[in-house]
């Protein structure tokens, strides 16, 4: 017998064939083959929400070759991604084959493995249609909504806006935080920190001044600094009171697709995309030597935290032998699921734990290394035992003033002998504390008052932003990566280093959202929305009426904010520079265009002057030793270039340093990555600084 296998994409189609080997043919249908018209709306609101599905442009050859195959074939198989999104692109592919619904004719693959393949083919069920609803409704929701509102907001404000369910709220967030930055008042305060030995050490340690008469003591000006530090002058120090304990850390669950994009991007500087486009290609199979194609992690669209028992051996398996037995928990480490979570397949994980990142290194490119490096380390971090701490915490005084101290020693590693979570914000490290006994009078190195502010909220960063998306129910980790694209593409954010920072225009548009939608941009609501929609997979909600619901108090709100704002046109305000038109003398400001950022003339049309914007790096040439400039090329990559291009020809991709060569005096530049070489451009100096 002859059968059909499809599946999304050639990779995943090219690893599948292997396994399967003679009588199977898999051919790869590149995602959706139909979807609803980009021209028009393509739902019959007045006839039940009836979607209107065309056959997408561009793919009549491939519709075409699976036409062919599938009717040479004695049976098809549907094997899309285990997921909404591939319940229904298996869907469509059965209406346009012209399969029958109630055939069992539908397998998934948690990895694409020898393992995960056999076992797939080996349970196949029929095309769940509650899933089908689920990712229809979410599609005809965010038809709904974008088709009739980005017009509107072309009308008043500009033209090419868009607006979504996920997308609106992410931008509600970055200006919302925007607001509190710029609301908030920085509060003074000082610390006063001490610096001692014991009788029984040389090694110095330090503490800091924490009560005054047993309580909680705050400094708030230099007055008051002064006047305590003047208290303290001459007195002995004494320790009052020592605590010693046993802390146990246990190591991060494995990866969901939310937690590996968060510490992609603080660990590896990462946007979600990057992560996404890394992860589906190690999901659908490398080419390794002696094993050929294989996939190298599990599915990576996922918020479950459960690990098969298989795996879970595996990994006991491979940390015993590598580490040892007291590496291993007394019992197996089962993870608490969150109560939202869709546990349709596992956690993140290699899908040979045996298999180490070096082994693989010289088959990946760098992002596949380093990501699988990470889901690696953390899967198998996730396995091993408790680190142990030993904690010592001393209470110092001097009259009624007083200091804490605090340390600790590890006692045993664990798994931190090979990962730890990263943090947004960094941990302050503890040094262990040498031997003290109550009542010793200790030796002062040293008094120290120093002045702080208060800080303001942190902007978000990609991660922080996915974090509070997945905290507060938004969207779905598979919808974080390209709603985080659409709203840095339509210019409501922009980065500012690794910030997410909201522009003129994200603001005004967030502004007629919150007076005219507000429920558009309510957390409260979306989240809803999502909570409805896993319940329209539970088979618990009607997918019409929860449309039917969306729709009527949308619409309303359309209708009233048509009426209200008839005539009104908003202004998105220009950012002013402090350059200056060479040609008419006004300050210039700054435009957005097909390539990104420019400066241009306000004076226009009487005045067209225009120019790229440029940053000044305080790094000189190598060349001609005029300043280096930072420039965005037309696919909006940074790079460096003398200011006097085109004359002078310098131009790098290394990152200009403020250091000076030590040989030559020249400016240093550093290679990119983590770790990059940093080095002399000056040509005949060669200078290369040695790594510490």
């Amino acid at each position: 017998m002859s059968k059909l296998v499809i599946v999304e994409s050639p990779a995943k189609a090219k690893t599948i064939k292997k396994y399967l080997g003679r009588g199977y043919e898999v051919m790869a249908s590149m995602g959706h083959v139909r979807d609803l018209p980009k021209s028009r709306l393509g739902i019959d609101v007045e006839n039940n929400f009836q979607p209107d599905y065309i056959d997408i442009r561009g793919k009549g050859e491939l519709r075409k070759a699976l036409k062919t195959a599938a009717k040479k074939a004695d049976f098809v198989y549907l094997a899309t991604d285990p997921d909404r999104e591939g319940e229904a692109i298996s869907w469509h592919l059965a209406a346009m084959l012209g399969l029958d619904l109630n055939q069992k004719n539908r397998v998934t693959f948690n990895e694409i493995t020898k393992t995960g393949v056999k076992n797939g083919m080996a349970h196949p069920r029929e095309i769940d249609l509650k899933l089908v609803d689920a990712q229809q409704t979410r599609r005809l929701l965010d038809r709904l909504l974008g088709y009739n509102l980005s017009p509107f907001l072309w009308k008043k404000v500009k033209k090419g806006l868009s607006a979504g369910r996920v997308q609106s709220v992410v931008v509600k967030l970055i200006v919302d935080r925007e607001r509190e930055v710029r609301a908030f008042v920085p509060e003074e305060y000082w610390n006063i920190d001490s610096k001692y030995h014991a009788h029984s050490s040389k090694k110095q340690f330090g503490a800091r001044l924490t009560t005054y008469k047993g309580e909680k003591l705050e400094i708030r000006n230099q007055e008051e600094n002064d006047r305590i530090l003047a208290d303290l002058e001459g007195k002995e120090h004494v320790v009052a009171n020592i605590k010693k304990g046993v802390r146990q850390k246990s190591p991060a669950p494995p990866f969901t697709t939310s937690t590996m994009q968060q510490e992609a991007s603080r660990r590896l500087g990462f946007q979600a995309k990057r992560t996404m486009k890394a992860a589906q290609e190690l999901y659908e199979g490398i080419s390794l030597p002696k094993l050929g194609a294989v996939g190298l992690i599990s599915y990576m669209r996922t918020d479950s935290l459960r690990i098969s028992d298989e795996a879970r051996k595996a990994a006991a398996d491979f940390i015993g032998e590598k580490y040892g037995e007291k590496y291993l928990p007394e019992a197996p480490r089962v993870y608490k699921q969150k109560n939202n979570a869709q546990d349709g397949h596992e956690a993140i994980r290699p899908t040979m734990p045996n298999m180490t990142p070096e082994m693989v290194k010289e088959s990946l490119t760098a992002d596949q290394y380093k990501l699988y490096k990470l889901i690696w380390e953390r899967f198998i971090a996730s396995q091993m035992s408790n680190c142990v701490l030993n904690t010592v915490s001393a209470q110092i005084n001097c009259g009624d003033y007083g200091f804490r101290a605090s340390g600790y020693t590890v006692v045993f590693d664990g798994y931190t002998a090979l990962y730890e979570e990263s943090k947004d914000t960094p941990e302050e490290k503890a040094a262990p504390l040498p031997e003290l006994t109550e009542g010793e009078i200790l030796h002062l190195d040293g008094l120290e008052g120093s002045q702080h502010f208060t800080q303001p909220p942190a902007r978000y960063t990609e991660a922080s932003i996915i974090k509070a998306l997945e905290e507060n129910g938004i969207g779905r980790p598979s919808t974080y990566a390209p709603t985080l694209t659409t709203v840095l593409a339509r210019g409501y954010v922009e980065r500012d280093g690794k910030s997410l920072v909201p522009t003129a225009l994200g603001e005004v548009t967030n502004q007629l959202m919150e007076e005219q939608f507000s429920n558009i941009v309510n957390v409260d609501f979306t989240a809803q929305m999502e909570t409805d929609l896993d319940r329209v997979e539970e088979g618990k909600v009607d997918w019409h009426d929860m449309l039917r619901e969306f729709y009527g108090d949308f619409s309303a709100s359309l209708q009233k904010a048509e009426k209200e704002m008839e005539g009104v046109h908003l202004t998105v305000p220009d950012e002013v520079t402090d350059v200056i038109c060479e040609k008419c003398g006004r300050n210039m400001v700054v435009k957005m265009g097909r390539y990104g950022k420019f400066l241009a003339c306000p004076g226009y049309p009487e005045c067209s002057n225009t120019k790229r914007i440029v940053q000044d790096t305080n790094a000189r040439c190598p060349i001609c030793g005029k300043r280096v400039l930072a420039k965005k090329s037309k696919k909006g990559k940074t790079y460096y270039g003398c200011e006097d291009n085109p004359t002078c020809a310098f131009m790098t991709w290394d990152k200009p340093l403020p250091d000076k060569c030590p040989q030559c005096g020249s400016s240093l530049f550093k290679k990119g990555g983590r770790g990059g070489e940093i080095h002399c451009l000056k040509e005949g100096c060669g200078y290369v600084k040695e790594k510490e």
